[in-house]
C-alpha cells in the first residue's frame, strides 16, 4: 500500500502565495506520475497540475503562469507553489500518485486532502 501525505495548506488573502507538499510511502518501485487535483464546494475534482518522473508538466489553464509543480524523486516527493491566489482557487487539493510497486503491479493513489482558502 502507498501513503501519500499533504501538507502546506491554509487561509491567504488574494494575491499571496502556498506551497503544497506531498510525500510518497510504502512498497515503492517507481512512481510515474505525480499531480494535483483540487474540489471545490459543489464542483467536480479537477487536475491541476501534473509531472512525471521525467519532469514533463502539464497545468490546467486556470493556473498556467501562477502555479509551479516539481518534485523530488530520490523522497518521492512532490511540491506545488501557488503564487498570486485567487479567491476561485479556495478548494481541497488532493495529491495523486502513479506508480509500480516492487511486486510490479501498479497503484494509483490517493492523499487526504489539504484545505486552501483564499479570502478576498
Amino acid at each position: 500500500q502507498v501513503q501519500l501525505v499533504e501538507s502546506g495548506g491554509g487561509l491567504v488573502q488574494a494575491g499571496g502565495s502556498l506551497r503544497l507538499s506531498c510525500a510518497a510511502s510504502g512498497s515503492i518501485f517507481s512512481i510515474n506520475a505525480m499531480g494535483w487535483y483540487r474540489q471545490a464546494p459543489g464542483k467536480q475534482r479537477e487536475l491541476v497540475a501534473a509531472i512525471t518522473s521525467g519532469g514533463s508538466t502539464g497545468y490546467a489553464s486556470s493556473v498556467k503562469g501562477r502555479f509551479t509543480i516539481s518534485r523530488d524523486n530520490a523522497k518521492n516527493t512532490v511540491y506545488l507553489q501557488m503564487n498570486s491566489l485567487k479567491p476561485e482557487d479556495t478548494a481541497v487539493y488532493y495529491c495523486n500518485a502513479e506508480g509500480l510497486y516492487y511486486s510490479r503491479s501498479t497503484f494509483n493513489s490517493w492523499g487526504q486532502g489539504t484545505q486552501v482558502t483564499v479570502s478576498s
